[in-house]
């Protein structure tokens, strides 16, 4: 009977494990979670945001020649384009049925010459349908339409700014609105190559500022010699890793080149916003700058700070970089506030060997690793989309349906220091000052707190100024009355004591 009742007992744990399995399988985090940080830089563990939904391989997409260190992803509308850069080609796929089939293998270009490519490192497609690849190795960027006829190319630029000693190798490319293209090219580190829509060289934009030890700068200037000098590396600023371009025509770059102990203090930006002329605009009102983990080993490979391997820009302003050194992706809002973190590196489901391009379609998030030849699909999960409700309801103006939604939020997750900042500012909108200053409180916001504080005296102040108004005429006028009644008295008694003396009528 002992017997028969520890049998039942294992049975019974070994039910367990798998049903958590099989849930661990379905919701695609079998050894993954989501994470957020506190007001003291401590993790703390918070429902999943997203699952992984589906993993795409060349097998799926019944490709004769498998996917080959591809490096870049590109999303227009419904359609994913892949720069397979091994196979020197380029994929278009289209969404459809809840997976993604092969639309066309793009390798050639109509009346191009040559008309192959080499070894592309990224793709980009107008809303027009041109479509635009860096073709690295026959240093060109290659303009075509969406039947694959030549439009024109973007070549090494023939002026005094570019060094024509050097190789001209285009790995990343933006376009915007008006068909200006910019180019992120290895070893030019200038900043990115600005072409107009005609092709015409037009400068440099957003270069990083150059880095130097300050005991190294004087001796290469003033104690070394001719020889010492020509063996030294020039002080010179680092190119970025990636670009992307959002709606409103800003380029989101990555840098993954800095050292790490300028990251907290926001001297290394390895996220940017550049505006038109090259500018860092971006917005960083978290408690801390958007650098992906704040904690890491110091001077360690697989633990040291993330390396922000690309960016995607949602169209609510939210931004998803993907990290290199952990295969972590990090969403953070148009404040600049983290609002999860997610991921590991692996070769199961929702982890990555090297992730190298991420891409936004709608909400979902595709995240293609080099390595592994695939590209693995999130959703987000009713958490996750309670998030994204909540952002957008700011967006428009609905700030009490905003409020409401991150309280839904706190229900899952009481610990989430966004969705109080979120309460609080939409408090702070609909002139609530008071609620907004206590839900500020409540997430450590100091600067937040500061702001509804302000406006909660300036209302307290105009609420009691007629009190005031009120109590200083009263202080003045009274007096002035009382003297006057007292006159007139006076004058009557005085007049009585008249007529009574016999003086007056």
């Amino acid at each position: 009977m002992k017997r028969l009742s520890r049998c039942l007992a294992l049975a019974a744990a070994l039910l367990v494990l798998v049903c958590a399995a099989a849930q661990a399988a379905e919701d695609g985090f079998s050894s993954v979670y989501t994470y957020n940080y506190d007001y003291w830089g401590e993790v703390r563990q918070s429902p999943n945001a997203y699952r992984a939904g589906q993993v795409v391989y060349s097998t799926t997409l019944g490709l004769d020649k498998p996917m080959l260190r591809p490096q870049s992803l590109f999303v227009q509308g419904d359609d994913l384009y892949v720069a397979d850069t091994g196979n020197n080609r380029v994929l278009q796929l289209t969404r459809r049925d809840g997976g993604f089939a092969l639309v066309r293998i793009i390798d050639a270009v109509s009346g191009a010459d040559p008309a192959g490519f080499d070894a592309p490192g990224d793709v980009f497609v107008s809303e027009a349908g041109d479509i635009y690849v860096a073709d690295t190795n026959h240093n060109r960027v290659v303009m075509m339409d969406r039947d694959l006829n030549f439009v024109r190319q973007y070549v090494k630029p023939q002026d005094s700014t570019f060094e024509q000693n050097l190789s001209f190798l285009p790995s990343k490319l933006v376009v915007d609105v008006a068909g200006r293209v910019y180019v992120l090219a290895t070893n030019v580190n200038k900043g990115l190559v600005k072409y107009e829509a005609d092709g015409t060289f037009t400068g440099f934009i957003g270069a990083n500022q150059a880095k130097y030890d300050l005991w190294d700068y004087i001796w290469k200037a003033f104690l070394s010699s001719r020889e010492q000098r020509a063996q030294m590396a020039s002080f010179v600023p680092t190119e970025y890793e990636n670009i992307c371009i959002d709606d409103e025509g800003f380029i989101y770059a990555t840098n993954i080149v800095f050292s790490e102990y300028d990251l907290i203090g926001d001297a290394a930006k390895p996220i940017r916003r550049l505006n038109g002329i090259g500018n860092d605009i971006l917005i960083k009102n978290g408690r801390y700058p958007p650098i992906g983990d704040v904690q890491w080993v110091e001077g360690s490979m697989d633990y040291g700070p993330s390396k922000l391997k690309d960016i995607t820009v949602l169209d609510n302003d939210i931004y998803v970089a993907v990290d290199k050194t952990r295969g972590r992706l990090f969403g953070y809002d148009a404040q600049g506030i983290l609002l999860w973190a997610f991921g590991t590196k692996g070769n199961n489901v929702g982890a990555f060997l090297s992730a190298v391009s991420v891409e936004s379609m709608g909400h979902d998030l595709l995240v293609l690793d080099e390595m592994e030849c695939s590209i693995t699909v999130f959703t987000p999960t009713d958490y996750g989309n309670l998030i994204y409700r909540a952002n957008d309801e700011y967006l428009r103006g609905q700030y009490d349906t905003s409020a409401d939604t991150w309280r839904e939020v706190l229900k899952l997750n009481a610990n989430y220091d966004p969705a109080f900042i979120g309460i609080g500012r939409s408090l702070l909108r609909a002139e609530k000052y008071a609620e907004a200053m206590h839900y500020f409180k409540m997430a450590h916001d100091r600067e937040n707190y500061g702001r509804a504080y302000r406006y909660y005296r300036k209302e307290a102040v105009e609420k009691g100024v007629g009190w005031v108004v009120a109590v200083v005429a009263a202080l003045l006028i009274v007096p002035l009355i009382l003297r006057l009644f007292r006159r007139m008295r006076m004058e009557v008694e005085a007049n009585e004591r008249r007529k009574s003396a016999g003086f007056g009528s």
